[in-house]
This record gives C-alpha cells, structure tokens and sequence, in this order.
C-alpha cells in the first residue's frame, strides 16, 4: 500500500509559483488534522496572494462536486486573514456549516468588514442559519438576532452588494418585513435587484410570487431568466411547466439548460419524462447524459411520493395580488441602490 505523501510536500507546492499546484492534493485539505493544519498556519504568509484565491476556489469547486469533503476547519482559521478576498472565500468553503458559533462572527463581518466582498459573504453565509432556523434546528432567539441584523443590513448597509446578499438571505426567513423589501427590489428597474429579488422569492416557498416569477421566465436577460427558471423550481410552480419546455426546446447556452432541467425534474407533470427521453437519445456528452439521468432520478422520485409532495398550482386560477392593506405609495427601501 502506497504511503501519502507527507503534508510538508504539499506545503512546498504550495509555495512553488512555478508549477500549478498539483489537484490530487486537493482532497488533503479536507477533514485537515490539527498538525497539518498548524504547517499551514506556518507557511501561509509566505504564499503568494494570488495561490491562496486560486488554491481556495479549486477548494470551493471541489466541496460543490464532492459532497464528503469539508474543509471547515482551515476555512475557519482564514476568517482572520489580512486578505479581504481570502476572507470572503473561507466564509463561502463553510457554505454548509450547521455550526452556530459561526453566527456572532458573520455578523460581525457582516457589520464591520473592511471588505465589501467578505462582509456580503457573511451575509450570504447566514442565510443558511435563518433555514436552519425555518426548520426550528438552531434557537429561536439565534434566528431573531439573525434576521434582526439582515433587516438592517439590507435597509442600510453602505454597499449595495452587502444589500442585496442580505435579502436574499432573508428569502428564507417567514417574517412579514421581509415581503414589501421583496416587493421593492423586484420593482427597484435594475437587473441587479430584480435577480436578488427573484432569489428571494425562490427561497420564500411563497406562492405570492408566483405571478412575478413566471412574468420573468422570458427575460431576455440571461441572469434574469436563469434565476425566474430556478425560482420556479424551488417554488415547485407547475404553471410554469409549458413555458420550461418551450425554453428548453430553444435555450442554447449550458448552464440554462441545466437549469430547465433541474426545475422540471422538480415540477414534473405531463411531458417531462418524455422530452428528458428525448434529450438522453440525442445526448453525446457524458456529464450532461449523466446530468439528464440524475434529474430523472429526482423526477421519478416526486413522481413516487405522490400528489401531497408538491404544491399544485393551477394556472387558470388567479394569482395572489400584492397585500391590500399596504399603502400603494409606500416604498420600503427608495434608494435600494445609493451606495456611499
């Protein structure tokens, strides 16, 4: 059996800028022993800024293609570096991170960073923590301290990005504030806002948005279109089936076809399976064959789990308006996009 090579090689890669630094090694950060750990406390400073960003991004890529890696504790350490973008980058390794510890510190970047980029991460990062508290797996009064300092922040933060990070996190939250700031960045007239807007909704499992979604499911903005398809999908929206399979049958670009995909694995319903049949029959590459696999996967499972599994939503049948008690001329944030 083949020994591992020892950390101190890595380290060495680490710092040799001639040679990009080898991806086998990659999966040797994950799950990080605390003397590993301490060789990279011990050279970090003297690797080159523009390795730790690389090296982090390959990190943060792998966690998303490979579930059982955690890189929680080396991101953790680097929430205190001097670099603003490494900051921002340890916050999204821990993406995931159930640990409530974590909490009082994502506020505080949030508030206090010198970073724009670290303090929207940290506003992005709680968003996980205002589910966790939906699902009632953190205490309540954590939830509230939580959502209190994300309604500030996407009120009155300085920069429009921390903003915009913030109502999205709010997505998840029940709280009835959060819908006229919803509401407000979806009329806000910039694409930014209508795609934060749209985030938002998508997280909220609120059939409010519906009609607002669906308006958008043919943006002629890739961003915008994007986010309205998966918006559609986490909103479970079967009146947006026909539009889906249309846009599938036309959408070119990669990513939004695997967006198509995706939501009406979620959706379901007639013509799905057949047109993923299709898609499978005419498919050459691999991954995207794979791809179509898995959401048929997920189709045939919310097909299995039968009719109480979905929110059912008929089209012919007239959307939720805007809530009529609120004052028409009242606008909860006017200058979403004044940034000082």
């Amino acid at each position: 059996m083949l020994q591992p090579v020892p950390f101190e090689t890595l380290a060495q890669a680490l710092l040799d800028d001639s040679t990009p630094f080898p991806a086998k090694y990659l999966h040797r950060f994950s799950d990080i022993s605390p003397e590993d750990l301490q060789i990279i406390k011990n050279i970090w400073p003297q690797v080159s800024t523009n390795r730790k960003h690389n090296l982090l991004t390959d990190l943060e890529d792998l966690s998303e293609t490979d579930t059982l890696t955690c890189f929680d504790d080396l991101a953790h350490y680097l929430l205190g570096d001097p670099d603003g973008d490494v900051r921002a980058l340890a916050i999204r390794l821990q993406w995931e991170s159930e640990d409530v510890h974590l909490v009082p510190v994502y506020i505080k970047m949030m508030k206090e960073d010198e970073s724009t980029e670290a303090r929207a991460a940290a506003a992005n990062a709680l968003g996980q923590f205002v589910y966790l508290g939906e699902l009632e797996k953190i205490p309540a009064a954590t939830q509230k301290l939580i959502e209190k300092n994300l309604l500030a922040a996407a009120k009155s933060a300085k920069q429009v990005l921390v903003r915009r990070r913030a109502l999205e996190s709010l997505g998840y939250s029940g709280r009835e504030e959060v819908i006229p700031l919803i509401d407000a960045a979806y009329h806000d007239g910039k694409t930014d806002w209508l795609v934060s807007a749209l985030f938002a909704m998508g997280r909220s499992c609120d059939e409010r948005w519906n009609k607002q979604v669906l308006s958008q499911l043919r943006n002629p903005d890739d961003d915008v279109r994007s986010e309205a398809i998966h918006a559609a999908g986490e909103l479970e929206l079967k009146a947006a089936r026909p539009a889906l399979l249309d846009l599938l049958e036309d959408e070119e670009d990669p990513e939004l076809r695997r967006e198509l995909i995706w939501a009406l694995s979620v959706i379901g319903g007639e013509g799905v399976r057949p047109r993923f049949q299709q898609l499978l029959d005419i498919e050459e590459d691999d991954e995207v064959v794979e791809f179509i696999e898995e959401a048929m996967d997920t189709l045939a499972l919310n097909e299995d789990s039968g009719p109480f599994s979905l929110i059912d939503v008929d089209p012919d049948v007239d959307f939720i308006e805007e809530d009529p008690d609120q004052d028409p001329d009242e606008s909860p944030d006017e200058n979403l996009d004044q940034e000082e």
